[in-house]
Parts: structure tokens; C-alpha cells; sequence
């Protein structure tokens, strides 16, 4: 081999590693499990209040993301996110992370976020739970600068019973 093949073959590479690293990340990302964290049960309310999640990659490699997103409304309105900033995890493992919930309107958000515990605990329909519908939002960067966000959107009550999930596969 010439030295201008191998210097070709080397410039190649190093393109492709940052590339082929983000898109194991991209789908990492889009396996990882989570669930609330903490001596009590998830709520809402307490999502409001901050508060841990723990989330597991079940991938054989490292996943990282830059932003994981929860945003919640109700009646097509936007009544607040829970966000937790840039993580790391490695393979097969767990990791618990602090998140921040911010609103503009945070008691009325709270009171909202009660009566719907309380009917998706069992309790009587004060308000319809149809209406609140929840996006999980996770951003991870291809190649470091290009945006990529993977999304979901669930009902409230299928994220109140993820976030309830006692078992992780890395458990």
C-alpha cells in the first residue's frame, strides 16, 4: 500500500468514528429505560417538585444524551417540563439524575398535577384525563453539532405507569 492510500484509508476513519459514535448514541438513546427514583412513589406533583429519575441503558456501549425532556399539557396548553441536562451511562448500567420541572404557572400546575394523581390512583374524574397528554423528548447531537431529538408522545397515565415501573432490565 502507497502512502497516499494509507493517509487516504486514516482521513476515512476519522471521519467515520465520530459518525458511527453518534449513531450509537441515537440508538441507545432510544432504548433506555427510566422510572422515578426516590423513597416515594412517582407523581406528578412530586415531578413538580424536582426529583430523581434513574434511568438504565441496556446497550452493550456507552449512550449519552444532552437532554431529556418531559413536557406535559393539558388541553393542547403547555403546563410546564421536567428536564434533566447532560448524561453519560455506561453500558449495561444505571445511573440516577436530578431533574428540574419549571412552569409559568406553578400552582396551578400543582393543583392540576394532584387531581390527576389522584384519579389515575383510583380516585373520582374531577377532570378529563384524556386531555393530558405528555412528549418524552430525549436530544443527542450527531457528531457533536448537528441537533438530533428523538420523541414520544404518551397519555399521561402510560408515563405515570413507566415512571412507577419497579423493574429495569439492569436491575
Amino acid at each position: 500500500m502507497n502512502k497516499y492510500s494509507t493517509i487516504t484509508l486514516i482521513a476515512i476513519i476519522i471521519i467515520i468514528i465520530p459518525f458511527a459514535y453518534s449513531g450509537l448514541n441515537i440508538i441507545g438513546a432510544n432504548q433506555l429505560e427510566y422510572k422515578w427514583s426516590g423513597s416515594e412513589e412517582f407523581s406528578f406533583f412530586a415531578m413538580s417538585n424536582n426529583g430523581d429519575v434513574e434511568f438504565c441503558n441496556t446497550m452493550p456501549f456507552p449512550t449519552s444524551f444532552e437532554k431529556f425532556q418531559i413536557v406535559t399539557f393539558y388541553d393542547a396548553k403547555n403546563i410546564g417540563m421536567y428536564e434533566i441536562m447532560s448524561t453519560t451511562i455506561e453500558s449495561q448500567s444505571s445511573i440516577i439524575k436530578k431533574g428540574n420541572f419549571s412552569t409559568e404557572e406553578f400552582q396551578s400546575t400543582q393543583h392540576m398535577f394532584m387531581t390527576l394523581d389522584y384519579e389515575f390512583d383510583g380516585g373520582a374524574i374531577r377532570v378529563d384525563p384524556n386531555k393530558f397528554i405528555v412528549l418524552v423528548n430525549i436530544q443527542t447531537p450527531i457528531a457533536g453539532i448537528i441537533p438530533y431529538s428523538y420523541t414520544s408522545q404518551i397519555t399521561g397515565f402510560e408515563l405515570d405507569q413507566t415512571m412507577k415501573n419497579q423493574e429495569l432490565l439492569c436491575d
